[in-house]
């Protein structure tokens, strides 16, 4: 029984996300008014603070960069559900928990609100929704997590050890 509640879990988690997610990129992607207003009053807040233009459409948190964060992390999460491409959920999850992290705050830390749209919140509740399932994906898929991990820590050890050794001790010599 507790087999068939995990499987149900590690497919229904997984759908719930990329559902909310790719749903949010009809908004993101064709400019639509809701999508508008919410990065115009972030953008209007972040100019007050000294950095004008960070949430307008060039930005580096325009709703295109972050419409295209959740793209990514919809797809890796979704491949995810193959048992050899695990470790791609996993990655996906993170980007999701780094996502709704930053819609989380910007909802609660700004003039932006928790009804920016005046539908009772429901933007506000899907994103802690789905960052709390984001979280229990991390935390299922936590040793794909770890080997993820491992593996890009030693390619990186590779490369230093490599990028030295392999220059014909150019770098001894010096």
């Amino acid at each position: 029984m507790l087999k068939r509640v995990s499987m149900i879990i590690r497919i229904a988690l997984p759908l719930f996300v990329s559902a909310v997610f790719l749903d949010s990129l009809r908004f993101k992607f064709t400019n639509a008014p809701e999508t508008q207003e919410i990065f115009g009053r972030l953008d209007g807040w972040a100019s007050s603070l000294g950095a004008p233009g960070l949430f307008a459409h060039t930005g580096l948190f325009s709703q295109y960069v972050i419409g295209t964060a959740e793209l990514f992390a919809s797809a890796l999460i979704l491949a995810g559900l193959f048992p050899a491409l695990r470790r791609l959920q996993a990655l996906g999850s993170l980007i999701g928990v780094a996502v709704m992290t930053g819609a989380i705050s910007f909802h609660l830390f700004t003039p932006l609100g928790i009804d920016p749209n005046n539908d009772g919140g429901g933007l506000f509740y899907a994103a802690i929704g789905v960052w709390i399932s984001c979280i229990a994906l991390l935390v299922l898929n936590r040793s794909s997590l770890l080997g993820l991990g491992s593996g890009l820590l030693s390619a990186f050890n590779e490369n230093a050890a490599g990028g030295s050794a392999g220059n014909g001790g150019a770098a001894a010599k010096r």
